[in-house]
């Protein structure tokens, strides 16, 4: 058992930056063909390419917006293209807060943006790569979460709470239904993750650092602290484990 992923096909999700590109990384590094999806960030996405290729990897760049569920094939349907097989490996990253907004200000629209964004991007995507993966023989869909899907999340984030929880019952839902073909689902659960355009556009240095007071293991965690774990649930270490949430967050939330 080992962590080598050559020869097989990654496509990560919303890693353009944060949590996504060094998933990307650590993949590539592995041996992995890497996908590197973008939404808007362009720029940052070919410099993700770039540093994985410098490093001796190889990668591709593929916008679309995830959140739609025609996009969410096409990208598929690229990134088949573009390595010349089927993707085996699935993180499906993309997610996002969107605006801090109190329930009783709650509008349709941003329900929706939200509920699309973490929670439909990851049954359309997932949707997409199955018939490549069954073909394949097999292969390991890993969903982000949140500790806000066990806590609720800070104010204004009852809908992203709720969208994330709904991710940690769709892993269980999708590990059933799919372990007959193969297909290993699991999930992570990052708690509070510095140096991300999440918490330096929605947390206060105030909030940051009483946060980081009540973590046990006393710092914020770091994007490759999340890595590290993707690269385990894709891997033949984690292989009789589906279905299941690892918890990323320094002991702040513990089940």
């Amino acid at each position: 058992m080992s962590f080598d992923l050559t020869g097989k096909v990654a496509l990560v999700t919303g890693a353009s930056g944060g949590i996504g590109r060094a998933i990307a990384a650590a993949l590539a590094a592995s041996g992995a063909k890497v996908i590197v999806n973008y939404l808007n960030s362009r720029e940052a996405a070919e410099e993700a390419v770039e540093s994985i290729r410098q490093n001796g990897g190889e990668a591709v760049a593929i916008q679309a917006d995830v959140s739609k569920a025609g996009e969410a094939e096409l990208l598929v349907s690229e990134a088949e293209r573009a390595f010349g097989r089927p993707v085996e490996l699935l993180v499906n990253n993309a997610g996002h807060l969107v605006q801090r907004i109190p329930n009783e200000e709650m509008t349709e629209e941003h329900y929706s943006r939200i509920m699309d964004v973490n929670l439909k991007s990851a049954v359309f995507v997932s949707k997409a790569v199955i018939p490549g993966m069954k073909a394949a023989g097999g292969g390991c869909i890993v969903n982000l979460t949140s500790v806000a899907a066990h806590n609720g999340g800070g104010p204004g984030a009852s809908i992203y709470a709720a969208s994330k929880a709904a991710v940690i019952a769709y892993t269980k839902g999708l590990a059933k239904e799919q372990a007959v073909s193969g297909i290993r689902v699991n999930a992570i659960s990052p708690g509070f993750i510095g140096n991300t355009a999440f918490h330096a556009t929605f947390t206060s240095a105030a909030a940051r650092e009483a946060t980081v007071k009540g973590i046990p293991l006393g710092r914020e965690g770091t994007p490759e602290d999340v890595a590290g774990v993707a690269l385990f649930l894709v891997s033949d270490l984690s292989a009789y484990l589906t279905g299941e949430t690892i918890e990323v967050n320094g002991g702040m939330f513990m089940r």
